[in-house]
Formats: C-alpha cells, sequence, structure tokens
C-alpha cells in the first residue's frame, strides 16, 4: 500500500510495479495521477488513520510506505503497528512530523539545534519575540514544503512581526508556531536508510533557496561541496539526529544548516527527500535506487545500500514571476542539450502564477547528471536559460 497518487508518489508505484508486487493506491484526490498506474485505487485521505487502517486489513497487505509526504508517516506507523509490518513506531512519527516535539528529542539527546521556543498564542509569541536581539524565524509546528516560514530582519518592525505570526500560524494545523534563531551559513540535506537500528548516509546534497523571507528550494546538487572534514560532522550530526527522533528501520531525509559553529539540524523527515532528491538525483549521483530499498525495508526484506559510482547530479526550479502563464517555449530544444534527464512543468497554460513563497509555487523543473556536480549545475542552468517562461 503506497500513501498518496499525486506525482510525488508516482515513482514509488512504478518502482512497486516493476518489482512484481501488486500496488494500492490511496489518495483523497479521485482524479490522482498514480491511480491509473496502480493496481488498485482506494480514495480516502491518506490522514484518515482508522479509514486506512481498515482497508490495510481488508487487503492484508504485505507493506505500506509512502515517499515524500512527512504527515501521513502517522498512518504508516499505525497500520505497521496493527499489523506487524515494518516501519517507524507511533511516537517516531509524531516525533518526525511536529516540529515543537522533534525540537524537544534532538534537545534532550544534545544534537546541536538552534535556540527556539513553541508558542501557542499571540501572547506568547510576542513574548518570545523580546527574547531575540538578532533575526529570528517564525514557522508552523506540523506544516511541510517551505510553508508558513517567515524571517524577521527588522526587530522594531511591528507590522511586520505581527504579519509573521498570522502567517506562519495559518499553516500549522495544531496551532503550534516555532520561533527560533536564524542559523546563518550553508544549507545541507543528508538522505539516509536505516536497517535494525543501523542508519546509513547515502548522500548529501547542496541546497538553493530564494533567501529570505520564505527559504523555498530553488535547486539541489550532488555531492555535496564541502571538504571531507565537514562532511564527517555532517554524517555524525544526522545520524545522531536519526536516532534521538528515533528511527529504526526506513528513510530519512535530514536537513543540516553548516553555520560557524558547526552543523545544526534545521529539521527531518521520517521519509525520503522531495524535490526529485532521492527519486532522481541519488540514483544518479550513487547508483543507489533509494525508492526500491524504501520498499523492500518495508516488505522486511534485505535492502541494496552499495555505493556503485561517484557522479554529479543536479536540479534547477524556473524562477517566475506572479500573472497569468502564456506559454512555455523551447522545451524540446532544451532536451536536447546533453546530460539533461528530465525537464517537467508543473503548471497549465492560463493558470495564475503567485510569487515563490512555497514550493506549490514553482512551474517546473529542469534536471541533469555530469561526471561532477559542476558540470550536472551547468547543464540545467544552460536548460534553463535555452527555456523561456511567458507571464502576463
Amino acid at each position: 500500500m503506497i500513501l498518496g497518487a499525486s506525482i510525488l508518489q508516482v515513482p514509488a508505484i512504478l518502482e512497486a510495479k516493476k518489482m512484481g508486487l501488486t500496488v494500492i493506491a490511496v489518495d483523497m484526490n479521485p482524479d490522482a495521477i498514480g491511480f491509473d498506474m496502480a493496481d488498485k485505487k482506494i480514495v480516502i485521505s491518506t490522514i484518515d488513520i482508522e479509514g486506512v487502517l481498515k482497508i490495510a486489513r481488508e487487503e492484508k497487505i504485505d507493506g505500506i510506505m509512502t515517499l515524500a509526504s512527512d504527515m501521513p508517516m502517522r498512518t504508516v506507523a499505525t497500520v505497521a503497528k496493527e499489523l506487524g509490518l515494518v516501519g517507524i513506531d507511533v511516537q517516531t512519527a509524531i516525533n518526525a512530523t511536529d516540529k515543537s516535539i522533534m525540537r524537544e528529542c534532538l534537545k534532550d539527546k544534545c544534537v546541536p539545534i538552534p535556540k527556539f521556543y513553541k508558542v501557542a498564542s499571540f501572547e506568547e509569541y510576542k513574548n518570545v519575540v523580546k527574547l531575540f536581539k538578532e533575526s529570528f524565524i517564525v514557522k508552523p509546528a506540523d506544516s511541510s514544503g517551505s510553508r508558513g516560514i517567515f524571517l524577521i530582519e527588522d526587530l522594531l518592525d511591528e507590522n511586520i512581526i505581527n504579519h509573521a505570526y498570522e502567517y506562519s500560524k495559518q499553516f500549522s494545523r495544531n496551532g503550534i508556531v516555532l520561533v527560533e534563531e536564524f542559523m546563518t551559513g550553508s544549507e545541507v540535506s543528508v538522505e539516509t536508510l536505516s536497517v535494525n537500528g543501523k542508519c546509513e548516509v547515502i548522500q548529501i546534497t547542496d541546497k538553493l533557496t530564494t533567501g529570505a523571507p520564505y527559504f523555498v528550494e530553488m535547486g539541489h546538487s550532488q555531492p555535496s561541496r564541502h571538504s571531507l572534514e565537514v562532511i564527517e560532522k555532517i554524517k555524525e550530526v544526522a545520524i545522531l539526529a536519526v536516532n534521538a527522533i528515533g528511527i529504526k528501520d526506513g528513510p530519512s531525509h535530514t536537513e543540516i544548516m553548516v553555520t560557524k559553529d558547526g552543523p545544526k539540524i534545521v529539521e527531518l523527515g521520517a521519509r525520503l527527500g522531495g524535490d526529485c532528491i532521492t527519486t532522481h538525483l541519488v540514483p544518479l549521483s550513487t547508483g543507489v535506487n533509494m525508492v526500491r530499498n524504501c520498499i523492500l525495508i518495508a516488505l522486511g526484506e534485505k535492502p541494496d545500500l552499495e555505493i556503485k559510482f561517484s557522479r554529479g547530479s543536479a536540479i534547477r526550479y524556473f524562477n517566475s514571476k506572479k500573472g497569468t502563464l502564456k506559454e512555455i517555449k523551447n522545451i524540446d530544444k532544451a532536451k536536447l542539450i546533453d546530460g539533461i534527464k528530465e525537464i517537467s512543468v508543473v503548471k497549465s497554460v492560463g493558470e495564475t502564477i503567485t510569487d515563490i513563497n512555497s514550493s506549490t509555487a514553482r512551474i517546473g523543473f529542469v534536471i541533469a547528471d555530469g561526471e561532477n556536480k559542476d558540470i550536472a549545475i551547468d547543464i540545467c542552468d544552460k536548460a534553463i536559460k535555452e527555456i523561456e517562461v511567458v507571464i502576463e
């Protein structure tokens, strides 16, 4: 059973089919693209724990997973527990999907993190804000995809400070908002797989974001540019974090800021990384099929974690202004560039395009590989320049 049938989950559905498995896809959207590829379609919310559990029992499933979504992890954990399947436990799922609880877990295990406070009301928020003497981040405790993140740089601007709270809170399901120290440095993500409590680092990804105030990811590349010494420290912090959260079997996507004081955890998910990081970039740079490995782990079988080679891979997203999407030109020409692996457009002509304030606002992307990361990035940039996005 695969929770989610959107474009994010398609690689898992296709990989499972390739492995000869019968796939039951679950999604609340009856028109989800993945349903056409699955053996069975279940139209129900992936966070309807009791509803999914009932169907999982009826279908006598052998494994359950989701690819790059956070909130369905609580459903995965409950189903795994009730049916005796391999997966994270329920508390670990909570630890990994509520950022305030996550921060407490990491703090308790002495994992490097920024100074933080969790607030449940505007009054609490205003009191906490007074404790900061430098820039700080406001973000929802249980959202994803860069939704609701806001940077406060001017500590004297009451209007912006108040707006940040309201903006962030609207994306928080449980009403909790985190206020935390703004870390500066370079951001990476660490892609890991754990088997029987042993965490293996497969790859480290460099990130490119829009910067303040929303920090939406606009690109990723592998392997990391950091020195071997820094990479070892990044790996050490990532493994500490995975263990602190309680992940014993399955993937983790851990975001880390490399600060002047060393690597510190931004946050982590008990799932594969999105933005094509683990579905495309990791296989292109290492030869490790992380999607297949996650399916094998969920089925209680042995994954293949051996790094096959070291190449470069990259993804870059189209930058765009707000308006109405009129046309996208020269995609076919860009696809002919040597090293381009995929070009994808996720918005339709005639659609309203907003400012890039979350990952869902992005128009599309290009993916490339090369002998090394610099070549892969250059190929992406060349393709992006070739493609003309017309917005009025």
